[in-house]
């Protein structure tokens, strides 16, 4: 038997199951449900699906939820912390307290207040030109968008909010580290586009390459994260093994664009959630963000590669 085709067979289901959780948090996720979606038997599924990943499915789900309900607390401050534990799946307000204490030694209350005062030192810094901050808005007549133009370290980027429809995409995933990892990411890209080629999605004039990043950075441990490196395919599109298909959500996107060195992906991210954010009228949706790819960059004549920093967004 080849190894390798079985693990990436079951990568996949794993990954289906991963996906299965992002969408349906609210929702009743039992060991039979999420088996069933993995298409194991329960007793297998419950033993694979800790071999693949580490964790039971049991502490995984709590994890999860906790992570979602913690980037909610500082992202949705008009939220209450009741609402935002039952918009994460927890039964009420003392399971959600039990699970977040644990996970952060905090309770949900001190959490926020502590976060919110280090995003307010944040601000201030960026008042001083530590950090990031609006410098402009204006009205873009090409597009008919509000425009804002953020700054940071001499650098420069236009924020607008874009409403995207919603994108089938094939991925291949990544759980763990990866910042400052280029390697890491010229690896996955080459997968995807090593499966895409010879399909003929590279040679679509709509195709679109992205990055989805299922957790958020400050929150979940640097080996829990899980990224997904993209292309869009039409939606009857088969994949299997390592290359999983999942949908995008539509929406309201704050739509950041720069022109990076592989170094400075980490400062436009801090631009985005430090600088423009705050001042914008706007505060994060639930769904993950991404990244937009929109060159080669080694046809760039400095090496940069044009991409938007693409953040799910709603009225504060």
């Amino acid at each position: 038997m080849n190894t390798d085709i079985t693990r990436a067979e079951y990568t996949s289901h794993i990954n289906c199951v991963f996906d299965y959780i992002e969408r349906n948090i609210d929702t009743d996720l039992s060991l039979e449900k999420l088996a069933s979606v993995a298409n194991f038997s329960p007793f297998h599924f419950h033993r694979i699906f800790k071999a693949m990943t580490g964790e039971t499915l049991s502490r995984f789900i709590q994890r999860v939820r906790a992570e979602k309900a913690a980037v909610q607390l500082l992202g949705n401050p008009k939220k209450s912390i009741t609402e935002i534990a039952l918009d994460c799946g927890f039964s009420g307000s003392a399971a959600f307290a039990r699970v977040f204490k644990e996970a952060f030694g905090l309770s949900a209350s001190e959490w926020r207040k502590i976060r919110k005062e280090e995003s307010n030192e944040d601000q201030t810094d960026s008042k001083h030109g530590k950090a990031s901050g609006l410098s402009s808005m204006y009205f873009d007549s090409n597009t008919n968008l509000l425009t804002w133009r953020i700054t940071m370290n001499n650098k420069q980027a236009d924020v607008q909010v874009k409403d995207f429809a919603p994108m089938t995409v094939a991925y291949v995933r990544h759980v763990g580290p990866y910042k400052g990892d280029s390697k890491l990411f010229e690896r996955l890209f080459g997968t995807i586009m090593k499966w895409a080629a010879p399909r003929g999605i590279l040679g679509s004039p709509d195709m679109k390459s992205i990055t989805v990043y299922h957790d958020d950075p400050d929150v979940t441990e640097a080996d829990k994260l899980r990224l997904s490196v993209c292309v869009t395919v039409p939606e009857d599109t088969q994949t299997d093994g390592e290359i999983g298909k999942m949908t995008v959500a539509g929406g309201s996107y704050a739509v950041g664009r720069f022109e990076l060195l592989s170094h400075e992906y980490e400062d436009a991210w801090k631009m985005m959630y430090g600088g423009w954010m705050p001042e914008s009228g706007y505060q994060p949706d639930d769904n993950p963000p991404f990244e937009l790819y929109l060159n080669d960059p080694d046809k760039h004549p400095e090496g940069r590669c044009i991409v938007e920093i693409c953040i799910p967004v709603k009225p504060l």
